[in-house]
């Protein structure tokens, strides 16, 4: 099972999305019911719900890059430590997620919006699981689990 504790750290959020935590919960029983995956573990994470300002100040601190990003992602295992603690523990704290708004409202309507941000957490959320997207044979692996969990909260 998938857990997210969602901060809203700014309130401009709640213009795009009127309860940021709801939806999430939402996706997540979805998500939980339909994949096989974890079903014996409690995998928790957080999703900090940020602006620019905020998200270039941590991309300037962990990543060395001055600009915002539309997402940041930080998982707290490399994937064969987490799949190994995921046979020893039921409990797992995986890492965490910002996304910017700023670059998710750009989207011209409600439905591009959140699409948009359900492509944006699930993607920080198959990094947080271990996958990276450094070569192509990554990118395909990871893409296709992306499309499998979005599949999953439709």
């Amino acid at each position: 099972m998938i857990k997210i504790n969602v901060i809203l750290k700014s309130i401009n959020w709640t213009k795009y999305i009127k309860n940021p935590k709801n939806l999430i919960d939402r996706k997540l029983k979805l998500l939980n019911k339909k994949n096989k995956l974890f079903k014996k573990n409690i995998l928790n994470c957080s999703l900090l719900l940020a602006q620019s300002s905020e998200i270039k100040k941590l991309n300037k601190r962990f990543r060395n890059q001055n600009k915002p990003t539309d997402i940041l992602s930080f998982p707290f295992h490399e994937k064969k430590q987490l799949y190994f603690k995921i046979k020893k523990q039921k409990e797992i704290y995986v890492g965490d997620i910002i996304i910017n708004l700023d670059k998710v409202k750009n989207k011209l309507n409600k439905t591009q919006f959140n699409l948009e941000f359900n492509k944006l957490w699930i993607h920080g959320l198959v990094h947080l699981l271990g996958y990276k997207h450094k070569s192509d044979r990554d990118f395909y692996t990871m893409n296709k689990i992306e499309k499998k969990f979005l599949k999953y909260i439709d």
